[in-house]
C-alpha cells in the first residue's frame, strides 16, 4: 500500500513538472496565437476558443514535440489545423488538413487539461483588447482584406518573423510556394495601403 502511494506521488510530481514545462515554453506565444486566430476568424470569442483548443491539443500531444525545435512554429501548425478542422465549413480556407490524425476537440478533458484551460481563459480575457489594437486600423484592414493564403504568410513572416522553412511546415506547402505567396501578398498589401493613403489625402489622388 505504501509503495502504491509513493508511486502515485511520483506520478503527480511528473505531471506537475510536465505542466510547468509546457506553460513556460508555450504561454509566451499566446498573444501571437490569439492575433493569428483573430485574423482567421474575425470574432473575439471564437478566436479565444480556437486558441484554447490549440493549447489543449498541444498539451495532450506535448510528448510528440521535439525538444530543441521551434515550439512557436509547432503551436502555429496546430492552430492552423485546428482552425481548418473546426471552421472549414464556415470559412473559405485552404483544403489541406495537416493534423488529420489528431482529433481531440471533443475528447474528455483530464484534470490537468482543465487546469491548463482555466489559466488560458484568464490570460486571454485580460489580453484580448490589447491584442486587438496590435496594428493600426488601416494596416489591419488591408491585411484582413487579403486572401487567406496571402494573409497567412504575411503575418507569419512579417509579424511573427518565422523562417520560410517554418512557414512551409505550418502551411504544408513548399518553401518556393511560401516565397511566391509572400511576394504576391506584399504587392497586394502595398496596393491596398496606397489606396488608403490616397483616400486619406496623404498622396495626391492624381498620381
Amino acid at each position: 500500500m505504501g509503495v502504491e502511494s509513493k508511486g502515485n506521488g511520483i506520478q503527480m510530481r511528473d505531471d506537475d513538472n510536465k505542466q510547468k514545462e509546457f506553460e513556460e515554453l508555450t504561454m509566451p506565444h499566446i498573444d501571437s496565437l490569439y492575433n493569428m486566430a483573430l485574423r482567421y476568424i474575425f470574432n473575439k470569442e471564437e478566436a479565444e476558443d480556437l486558441v484554447q483548443d490549440t493549447y489543449l491539443k498541444a498539451y495532450r500531444f506535448y510528448s510528440s514535440f521535439q525538444q530543441g525545435t521551434n515550439i512557436k512554429a509547432w503551436l502555429f501548425k496546430i492552430l492552423r489545423n485546428t482552425f481548418i478542422n473546426k471552421y472549414r465549413k464556415a470559412a473559405s480556407v485552404p483544403g489541406e488538413v495537416l493534423y488529420e490524425d489528431i482529433d481531440t476537440l471533443h475528447t474528455e478533458q483530464t484534470a490537468e487539461q482543465e487546469g491548463v484551460s482555466g489559466k488560458l481563459t484568464d490570460t486571454l480575457a485580460s489580453r484580448c483588447d490589447e491584442i486587438s489594437s496590435f496594428m493600426e486600423d488601416d494596416i489591419k484592414h488591408a491585411i484582413e482584406s487579403l486572401p487567406v493564403e496571402y494573409r497567412e504568410v504575411i503575418l507569419l513572416s512579417d509579424v511573427e518573423e518565422l523562417s520560410y522553412k517554418d512557414i512551409s511546415e505550418i502551411a504544408n506547402v513548399p518553401v518556393g510556394t511560401v516565397k511566391s505567396r509572400l511576394n504576391r501578398g506584399r504587392k497586394l498589401l502595398q496596393k491596398s495601403l496606397w489606396e488608403y493613403a490616397k483616400d486619406r489625402g496623404f498622396i495626391d489622388r492624381r498620381k
